[in-house]
């Protein structure tokens, strides 16, 4: 028995070494917003559903690592994304979407195009259908400690979000709950309050600015 655990042990630790060197060869920060409510009860949501959630910005920014050999430390990428259907809504499909996408200024242009390839890889659908692209300073922070759960992108003069920790005064009909998962897969994400989020580009038909709502996503990525 004990000849058969040595090498099941040390297949174990290979499997767990090459788990860690993958989820380390990118890292970073990520928030996202939507047009609807993803902290809320069922009563909320359904009030929304179909009329609205159509909407998102989605962004990254690489905190060390590279996408297929380029490095990327520092820079981050947006996507402003719109839909058919309420994200999240398991009776309607979503797609096809349309996106925005925005890459930092920052960036060489072989930077630029690992920036496009991770944010497609990330993600998904909603970032098949790209119908511009614009290149823009962005700045993207999250809090720490007592200020975890708020962040704050700004993305030239396109796409801007401000968020802050949940608190007890959020929650208005006590059943609330993380009602639509994040759009993307995150290492750690958590719900988070939208203090403002907006949208002044062009591409998608539709600009937009939002407030106070329960929106938002804010948490980390590893791949």
């Amino acid at each position: 028995m004990r000849k058969l655990m040595v090498p099941l042990v040390g297949v174990l630790v290979l499997m767990i070494c090459g788990a860690m060197s993958l989820s380390a060869a990118i890292k970073g920060d990520y928030v996202e917003v939507r047009s609807a409510d993803v902290y809320t009860g069922p009563c909320f949501a359904n009030s929304e559903v179909g009329l609205t959630g159509k909407e998102a910005i989605l962004a990254w920014r690489v905190q060390d690592g590279d996408w297929k050999g380029v490095r990327l430390n520092g820079l981050s990428v947006v996507a402003v994304v719109r839909t058919q259907a309420t994200l999240g809504d398991p009776y309607h499909n979503p797609l096809p979407a349309q996106a925005v996408l925005i890459l930092d200024s920052r960036a060489s242009r072989e930077q630029r195009a690992a920036l496009q390839e991770l944010a497609s890889s990330m993600g998904g659908g909603l970032v098949d259908h790209v119908v511009r692209e614009e290149i823009a300073p962005i700045q993207l922070s999250l809090g720490q400690g007592d200020e975890h759960g708020s962040a704050k992108l700004v993305a030239g003069r396109l796409a801007e979000i401000q968020t802050r920790s949940l608190c007890h005064g959020d929650h208005l009909c006590g059943n609330e709950s993380v009602y639509y998962p994040p759009l993307t897969n995150v290492a750690h994400a958590m719900p988070a309050f939208t203090l403002s989020d907006s949208f002044e580009g062009t591409g998608l038909g539709v600009v937009w600015k939002h407030v106070d709502k329960r929106s938002s996503f804010v948490g980390e990525f590893a791949m």
